[in-house]
């Protein structure tokens, strides 16, 4: 049986790459450490950004138009609806780029490794919504310099978003959950450890991930299954309490 935080407890939830792959979109970093048949070192990295910005910006331009055609699937659902039910906080924080958690309903959100949809100056730091393509002739629409505008993405090398306000939250939760994570990817990976001993921390998981033993209840299976079910434990739970 899971366990039951209190009504007005602070849930914290992190997902991962194994949530968007039901709805189609490839994970990020497959077993040959390619994504989408690249080399991350080539398409995820300031190097490779600097070393052939043309290849880049279609890598990401190809990434929108998939993503266009992805759909929310019941986890990132169930997700929007504990957050939308649950007295308490419940802040999700993902590891995805896609904006499958925000068109599903969810609203209280952290992209800690930035958003497909998003674009960057890199002379002005302005961020703006872009759901189109980029290239290297963009103009940004804050300070009108060309060829300075880039995905926002946080790649490999570079610092993920409001860590802050994900450790804030991580310090005060009674419940921690990991979905569709590898537990290769750090800091998130390192998330688990800096919850409070008395916080009941749950993976939900396709297979263990490398980071299982950390956490006390596990549920293996598909995302669209595991996810939901145990969030209507949770909802359940509630008028029991």
């Amino acid at each position: 049986m899971s366990h039951q935080p209190s009504p007005d407890a602070t849930l914290v939830i992190l997902t991962g790459a194994g949530i968007s792959a039901e709805s189609g979109l490839r994970t990020f970093r497959a077993e040959d450490g390619l994504w989408e048949e690249h080399r991350i070192e080539d398409v995820a990295t300031p190097e490779g950004f600097r070393r052939d910005p043309d290849l880049v910006h279609r890598f990401y331009n190809e990434r929108r138009r998939r993503l266009a055609e992805a759909q929310p699937n019941p986890a990132h659902e169930a997700l929007a609806r504990l957050e939308a039910t649950w007295p308490g906080e419940v802040l999700l924080v993902t590891q995805n780029v896609d904006d499958l958690h925000e068109r599903a309903g969810t609203r209280n959100l952290v992209h800690l490794h930035g958003e497909l949809l998003k674009a960057r100056c890199e002379a002005c730091r302005n961020v703006v919504p872009w759901p189109g393509d980029l290239d290297r002739t963009t103009v940004c629409p804050g300070c009108g310099c060309s060829g300075r505008m880039r995905p926002h993405i946080v790649w490999f090398g570079e610092m993920p978003l409001e860590l802050d306000r994900v450790g804030e939250a991580l310090a005060r939760c009674a419940l921690f959950a990991a979905a569709g994570t590898s537990g290769h990817v750090y800091p998130a990976a390192g998330f688990v450890e800096l919850v409070e001993i008395k916080t009941h921390t749950v993976e939900l998981n396709l297979q263990p991930s490398a980071i299982s033993h950390a956490f006390r209840e596990q549920h293996l299976g598909f995302a669209t299954e595991t996810v939901p079910r145990w969030v209507e434990g949770l909802l359940q739970g509630i008028g029991r309490s």
